[in-house]
């Protein structure tokens, strides 16, 4: 089925699935494929129909909800009373995996999701293929958790440990792991995306497929429908979104098969936007690995300026100080994207507040993006990982409005990667930051 077919009927499955009441909805408006008969795609905004209509964002009661479980106060009278009547894209609003929250990530239904909820800017995780093709998965290893592979038993011969199921007697949990690179780009097309989970104590490959967490669903997962890089980068650009691809750490050793090194494969991510057209103004490329980031850099300077140095390493008094952020701006790192706890902390009277960590980021001239909100499921209980500098000041859903407003205002962010981003695209519109391209360096 071509991807315009299957676009088409993507964008009616989302939005039925989204959809929010909009002005104007429902008496000679309707859905259909972006570059079908009765639409035309503008480079920089979006859908539109042939009468000059523009195809209208949706966020659906989401964001109303986090906004009523908010603690009263300034920031809570303010989001409810902005005008809500028209939702426009936001470049703050980054779509992490698409809508993973209700979606299987990187899919095309994933993908969708997140730009029918205003996402200007939607991320492809990219690992490559046995026959070196680049796709889009979270992790080079974990088609076991976000695919049916162990259900295909000639596809789940060929993983790296195919599935071994559970012993309850002994409480032995079932074992498997898949690789992008254990199998071809074909195969990996032939399979269907699912949420990323996994059942450990499974006794057969069908039971291994579950264990979806209650906070989110498998109501949207039925269909899955797995992306190349290539594919996602046609995608993205019928959908009138901006690209952010991350290139994943491989799990192999490097140069695979001897001969492609991961000089090779950072270059490959990059030519796909060259052979597509895409202006480096419009890619965000990121990677945990600094050498990646330096490569580009230094190797494809036009992309390179606005590379993302993705950084997890725990907080030492050296690479949070003021010394370590000048020198990474000084060898061309631009934008530096740590996860949100590491920019926040809470001052003496228990107040959410930028740390030193964002401070010295700023102070150094580096722009920083967030990650990620929306992933951590109810927050009553502290937030977990994504929280953890700032737990004893969240105790409910809608504190994530609270620590989106710190990030944006007093930390400065450019952009937060969101699991569903009709709740950064909300406060995006009501805080007056939609509408506008994201912050590049050119």
């Amino acid at each position: 089925m071509k991807l315009r077919t299957i676009l088409g009927l993507a964008l009616c499955t989302a939005a039925l699935t989204t959809a929010h009441a909009a002005p104007g909805k429902g008496s000679q408006e309707s859905w259909g494929s972006p570059g079908s008969e009765g639409w035309k795609h503008g480079p920089s905004s979006g859908w539109h129909n042939q009468a000059g209509g523009r195809q209208p964002i949706h966020l659906g009661p989401r964001p109303f909800w986090l906004v009523e479980n908010m603690d009263d106060g300034p920031l809570k009278k303010r989001l409810q009373s902005c005008n809500t009547r028209q939702f426009k894209r936001s470049d703050f609003s980054i779509g992490h995996r698409g809508a993973p929250l209700q979606f299987p990530e990187h899919t095309l239904q994933s993908y969708v999701a997140a730009a029918q909820m205003g996402a200007g800017i939607v991320e492809c995780d990219v690992a490559f293929t046995k026959d070196r093709e680049l796709v889009c998965r979270h992790a080079q290893n974990d088609l076991h958790t976000t695919t049916n592979i162990v259900a295909v038993p000639e596809l789940n011969a060929k993983c790296t440990q195919p599935f071994v199921p559970a012993d309850p007697a002994s409480g032995t949990p079932a074992k498997a792991e898949c690789r992008t690179s254990d199998i071809t780009l074909a195969e990996f097309k032939s399979l269907k995306g699912k949420m990323d989970a996994y059942n450990p104590m499974a006794t057969t490959p069908e039971e291994y497929l579950g264990g979806t967490a209650d906070w989110r669903t498998d109501l949207y997962a039925s269909q899955g429908t797995l992306m190349t890089h290539k594919e996602s980068i046609e995608l993205f650009k019928t959908l009138g979104v901006k690209f952010t691809p991350e290139l994943k750490s491989p799990v192999v050793d490097m140069p695979f098969e001897g001969d492609y090194s991961q000089q090779d494969y950072a270059l490959q991510m990059i030519q796909d936007y060259v052979d597509a057209g895409v202006r480096p103004r419009d890619v965000w490329p990121q990677s945990f690995n600094l050498d990646d980031v330096l490569f580009w850099v230094n190797e494809t300077p036009r992309f390179g300026r606005q590379a993302v140095f993705l950084d997890q390493s725990a907080p030492t008094s050296e690479n949070t100080s003021l010394a370590y952020m000048e020198d990474l701006k000084a060898q061309g790192v631009n934008i530096l994207a740590p996860a949100l706890w590491k920019m926040l902390t809470l001052d003496s009277h228990g107040k959410i507040v930028p740390s030193e960590y964002a401070e010295n980021a700023r102070t150094a001239d580096l722009d920083m993006i967030a990650w990620t909100v929306e992933r951590s499921g109810p927050l009553e209980n502290g937030g977990g990982w994504y929280y953890q500098t700032v737990t004893d000041a969240i105790n409910n859903d809608g504190d994530m409005f609270t620590v989106i407003d710190v990030l944006a205002r007093d930390v400065g962010v450019i952009g937060i990667f969101s699991d569903w981003p009709a709740t950064t695209t909300y406060y995006a519109n009501c805080m007056g930051l939609a509408g506008k391209p994201g912050k590049g360096h050119r």
